[in-house]
Order: structure tokens, then sequence, then C-alpha cells
């Protein structure tokens, strides 16, 4: 339809890359034909496996703006494996973080809006974020600058609104 063609193939930058073959495209082109692939199809929930890479940052916020809107305009729901912050940022309302040691043991919390499970992953981690003023991206804050030390106090991990 026009409204995809516009809302992610046009950001995905992928019309050049559709007449071309397959083993021709590097592997960012492979990924964002990919995953245009599978959001062109009409479906009740979409599976995204590290959607984010092979891709620049440019190309991850896209894909992330492409994922979010076909699902919020569709009113369909996506699971996405993801491990790039930004996109989930970006992706989620929803986040389910694991818990445990690679090949040893896992947890799988349950389903938890985007503030709380990004709560529970940046204090298991030790850091914080703050939103960049510009861009509006999460960043890190430096370990033990004046705003990591107060969001560590007030036990939000997560950037403060």
């Amino acid at each position: 339809t026009d409204w995809f063609k516009s809302e992610v193939l046009e950001p995905l930058n992928l019309a050049k890359s559709l007449d071309r073959k397959v083993s021709e495209l590097s592997g960012g082109e492979v990924q964002r034909v990919a995953i245009a692939a599978c959001l062109s199809r009409d479906a009740t929930i979409y599976l995204l496996d590290e959607p984010s890479a092979f891709l620049d940052i440019e190309e991850r916020l896209a894909v992330a703006r492409a994922i979010r809107d076909i699902v919020r305009v569709g009113g369909k729901a996506a699971l996405v494996v993801e491990h790039d912050i930004v996109a989930i940022d970006f992706i989620a309302d929803r986040l389910m973080v694991f818990e445990g040691e690679p090949g040893v043991y896992g947890i799988a919390n349950t389903p938890s809006p985007l503030r709380d499970g990004m709560n529970r992953f940046l204090r298991m981690m030790g850091i914080t974020f703050r939103r960049d003023a510009v861009t509006k991206r999460p960043r890190v804050n430096k370990e033990g600058s004046k705003l990591d030390r107060y969001q560590k106090s007030v036990d939000e991990y997560y950037y403060i609104d």
C-alpha cells in the first residue's frame, strides 16, 4: 500500500535494494529487507529477533519507528528480542527482563511497563540513564556523577522526566 511504502519502505531506504538479488546485498540491507518482509505480512503478532543487528544508529531508529508504527496503526502486537537499549526504548511499551547466568540458569520476569522493566534491568547493571535533551535518546550517566548518585538514591535508574 502507499502507507506501507511511505512508512516502511522509504524510511528503511529499500527502493534500490528491492531490485537486487539478496546475494548482492550487504548485511544491513538484508536485515532491512527481512524486517520489511516480516512487517508486510498481515499477522496478529510479529516476532523479531535482534532487528537492529547489522544496522547503524539511524537505520536502527528507522527500523524501530517502522515496527512501532505497524504495531500501533494495525492494532497488532510484537515480541521483539533486542539488546540495543535505544531501539527497545523506542519500540516497547512493555519489557520482559531475563536474569541469571548464561548457560547455567535463567529467570524470565513477567512483562512489565517499560519504565519498571528498564529500572529492573539498569539496577541489575548498576547504571543510570538520562534522556538526551536534543535527540531524546537514552544516554548512560557517568558513574558517580551527581545525576547518577541522585537517581540511585531515589531508586530511579531509568531517566527522570
